[in-house]
């Protein structure tokens, strides 16, 4: 299984505490579905997410705005939301509001689908690659990955041109680099010490009055 790497859009913020507090409140929002007995939670989040954010920009603007206040958006939520979405997630859109992490809901999102699809045991692998991957490529490594990690791996491909040949393959914090780029610099660090330990002994046997 593979997709093309995805960019967060600009106004998401990047920072490891933002991350943090939408893992929290992904985790919370699934934890609370599913002691509630609704079913399709993750759904609900990602249409709204594509089909009403991603396509109103103006209308997420007013979500996040601070010149909004929270009971306008309060009720912007139940006028405009609340008819055409169930309860449950209704509330969730209110608390985030409440809470001032409204716009925190694409990275909310994003955890969410990560956590659903570690439950089906799948998880993202993000791959690098001088030049496109070819189909029997990218099967190959799907395969290779699913033995030695033991999940499905969903490939998330991108092109990077100074790579020259290989890969670089990460797995959540682990990278795995067999890079061309990365073998060369290697190769040429290796070389480099080598050069310098054969100066420095020479050095050594040239100062030493019984050097041969």
């Amino acid at each position: 299984m593979s997709e093309q790497l995805k960019t967060r859009p600009d106004h998401v913020l990047e920072d490891s505490g933002a991350q943090a507090v939408a893992s929290l409140y992904a985790r919370s929002y699934l934890s609370a579905a599913k002691e509630n007995g609704v079913s399709d939670a993750d759904e609900e989040l990602t249409s709204f997410v594509d089909d009403v954010l991603a396509q109103n920009a103006d209308f997420r603007s007013i979500l996040v705005s601070d010149s909004v206040s929270r009971d306008d958006k309060l009720g912007l939520i139940e006028r405009s939301l609340a008819p055409h979405c169930s309860e449950f997630f209704a509330n969730f859109l209110k608390v985030l509001v409440r809470h001032g992490r409204i716009g925190l809901v694409e990275q909310i999102r994003e955890v969410v689908t990560e956590v659903q699809e570690e439950l089906a045991g799948q998880r993202r692998v993000q791959i690098r690659s001088a030049k496109p991957l070819s189909d029997g490529s990218r099967n190959q490594i799907t395969e290779q990955l699913k033995s030695k990690l033991g999940f499905d791996p969903i490939l998330q491909e991108s092109i990077d041109e100074s790579l020259i040949g290989g890969l670089v393959i990460q797995v959540g914090d682990t990278v795995y680099d067999s890079s061309l780029r990365t073998r060369i610099k290697t190769l040429a660090g290796r070389l480099t010490e080598r050069t310098l330990n054969e100066i420095q002994s020479g050095r050594d046997r040239f100062s030493h009055p019984d050097g041969d």
